[in-house]
């Protein structure tokens, strides 16, 4: 039998279903809880509902997957034919999703390398699709899990919200908690810092904070090759204005990937958020 290396990673990667599929990567969804109803995150509800529910402050939690869903993941991928499995996630700091993950790799039927990215969103999914591309050209599991991990050093992170209410609220914001006594009078910039959310600057309208993002994007892209994402939730417009510019600023950009997050992230973030991820190939 030929040598298989498979791919898995979470829902909060937020990779397009097709490119998952053309890339042979397996994604485990994560869980919100929306009152009393626990949902699958990318099937079973949707980042309207959840907007609309956060709106109406209703209470608004999230799980990680159980080990045993992996299990039966890293089980599918050995009958498909996989002699060794690469499982991506979200930051640790943020989730006990790899820790599900990696109890699980204890009992797989084949070896399987589970890693702590310290990313989430498109920089996650970044990740999977650089360990992919490894895997797909015959790489062993040590190639595809360094590929990764350069993938994920050579990646940042940056974000505006609304209000840092909702982060606080989950308990994912650490270090930001300095800004809560003057959030309702400016706008917060944040930050992926050592796989956590970090403060990064404080600006006084949303107008100006969105275009500090947009400055910071583009100067970390600078000249280098790069993938681009940009994320939102129930922000659309500002998403795809956003996206037109980098597009126009950025001189060397590949993959400009533009997307609402999805339920998991948005529940931490609230409506308005505005994310920019930027990868060097």
């Amino acid at each position: 039998m030929s040598r298989h290396v498979a791919i898995v990673t979470d829902s909060t990667a937020y990779l397009p279903q097709p490119t998952m599929e053309r890339h042979g990567i397996t994604s485990v969804p994560l869980t919100v809880v929306l009152g009393d109803q626990a949902l699958e995150e990318g099937t079973e509800i949707s980042t309207r509902s959840l907007a609309q529910a956060l709106q109406k402050r209703r209470s608004v939690t999230t799980s990680r997957p159980s080990p045993q869903l992996f299990a039966e993941t890293y089980r599918k991928a050995a009958e498909a034919g996989a002699t060794g499995i690469v499982s991506l996630h979200l930051s640790a700091e943020l989730s006990g999703t790899y820790d599900a993950a990696v109890l699980a790799a204890r009992e797989a039927p084949v070896p399987v390398r589970v890693v702590d990215t310290g990313m989430i969103a498109m920089a996650l999914g970044f990740c999977a699709l650089a360990a992919a591309e490894t895997a797909r050209a015959g790489g062993t599991v040590d190639e595809a899990v360094a590929a990764a991990e350069k993938r994920a050093a050579a990646t940042s992170a940056y974000f505006y919200v609304d209000t840092l209410d909702y982060l606080r609220r989950g308990g994912r914001i650490g270090a930001a908690q300095a800004l809560l006594g003057s959030a309702l009078a400016v706008k917060p910039l944040l930050q992926l810092d050592g796989g956590r959310i970090e403060p990064l600057e404080k600006v006084r309208t949303a107008s100006k904070a969105i275009a500090r993002l947009e400055e910071l994007a583009a100067e970390r892209a600078g000249s280098t090759p790069v993938d681009i994402a940009v994320h939102h939730l129930a922000a659309q417009e500002r998403a795809s204005a956003l996206a037109d510019r980098l597009r126009a600023r950025v001189p060397d950009l590949g993959v400009l990937h533009v997307s609402e997050v999805g339920a998991v992230i948005g529940a931490h973030t609230g409506p308005g958020l505005l994310a920019v991820v930027v990868s060097e190939r």
